[in-house]
């Protein structure tokens, strides 16, 4: 593409399943229009699958909090070293960072200055906090490419090229998704109250909201008899440490407990108590009512708190520009807190449908063909220089 005597050539690195995801459907976008197209850099198994070639296992990208960055930051570093080097050896026609702010940036920044054009995928949450971090995008893209519209207006305003493409997820949902079938799926009874909670898809995450979610189940329970309860765990060291947590307790709640799926737990529920976090725009999609959980370590907490630049901690509070789901945080995390927030949903059915009617409307402008968008932007910026 950058010229006619050569197939387009991108460069493209994803660090997390997430971004394993966002990058294998431009992928796919982009060879539909471009069949011969060469993709290389670092991805999982579904941008692999979609013909990218990974210089480097993504797993070593997938580390999470400050003690593991910091035990595997020799071998990040030296990593993205090598792939700079590589891609300025081969100059690929655009490099894509998809989301790993940390590692992509400052390798587009390297990129970028040797006339590379560069193109950023998942914004990274500047408008939230630590927004002297926007001089430092600047200098490292050509573009950014955001999931949500607040954001596009946040980089207008600081006259960054934006473009927002929607969240893909918002095109692969239908509007309403069936619960009775849900329900079959996951081998759930068809008629109770069900109540899905969602811990977290870390350890950290389910150590400290495993124990309030289950007392405030068990304090639900006590007031309403017929509540049953549904738990997707991320993987089986999750699911471990949350049945530690159900013996602890000591309780006789009727509780699935499910690896994965929780899209379909949360379908299947009529209310949700979970994590902050992606599952709270997975159950606005699902036009779910949900109380959020937020609970850092205490530490953590105090510096986030003085950098926040947001009133909201939950997406879809910031999708809407209002606070439409209850956020109970930090220290008022507690088994009755948490509750009563769940049975003021589930005994006001009029306040749940007027949620449902703004989580629709969210969702109908998230719907934007987010893979083809993104695929476009790509194809104008090495288009503009072909």
């Amino acid at each position: 593409m950058g010229n006619n005597t050569h197939p387009l050539h991108v460069g493209i690195v994803a660090g997390e399943a997430s971004g394993d995801l966002l990058g294998a459907g431009l992928i796919e976008a982009l060879h539909e229009q471009f069949p011969d197209a060469l993709f290389e850099g670092v991805g999982g198994p579904r941008m692999q699958e979609a013909g990218c070639f990974s210089l480097y296992p993504m797993e070593r990208l997938s580390v999470m909090g400050i003690a593991e960055v910091v035990r595997h930051l020799p071998g990040l570093l030296s990593m993205r070293r090598e792939l700079g080097t590589h891609f300025l050896n081969n100059p690929p026609d655009i490099f894509i960072g998809v989301d790993a702010p940390d590692f992509n940036l400052a390798l587009e920044r390297r990129l970028k200055r040797r006339g590379i054009r560069t193109l950023h995928y998942v914004s990274p949450s500047v408008w939230a906090w630590r927004q002297y971090r926007v001089r430092k995008i600047a200098r490292s893209i050509d573009c950014m490419l955001t999931l949500f519209p607040f954001e596009e207006r946040f980089y207008r305003e600081h006259r960054l090229p934006v473009r927002c493409v929607g969240h893909p997820l918002a095109d692969l949902l239908a509007d309403d998704i069936d619960q009775a079938q849900a329900r079959q799926h996951l081998g759930l009874a068809g008629d109770g109250v069900l109540v899905a909670l969602l811990p977290g898809s870390r350890a950290d995450e389910v150590r400290r909201l495993a124990g309030p979610f289950i007392g405030a189940a068990a304090w639900c329970r006590e007031r309403r008899p017929d509540l049953e309860f549904v738990v997707p765990l991320a993987n089986h060291r999750c699911r471990e440490l949350f049945e530690e947590e159900l013996s602890r307790a000591r309780t006789t709640i009727p509780v699935t407990l499910i690896e994965g799926r929780s899209l379909e737990a949360m379908a299947a529920a009529d209310v949700a108590l979970l994590a902050s976090g992606t599952a709270a725009l997975e159950c606005m999609l699902l036009k779910r009512p949900m109380v959020v959980a937020y609970r850092l370590s205490s530490l953590t907490y105090r510096i986030a708190k003085r950098l926040m630049k947001t009133p909201y901690y939950s997406l879809p509070n910031l999708l809407a520009g209002q606070a439409v789901v209850r956020e109970v945080i930090q220290d008022e995390v507690s088994a009755g807190n948490l509750g009563r927030e769940l049975m003021s949903l589930l005994d006001n059915p009029g306040h749940s449908a007027e949620i449902r009617e703004i989580f629709s409307k969210i969702h109908d402008d998230l719907r934007r063909d987010a893979n083809r968008g993104a695929a476009q932007v790509v194809l104008s910026m090495v288009g503009q220089h072909g």
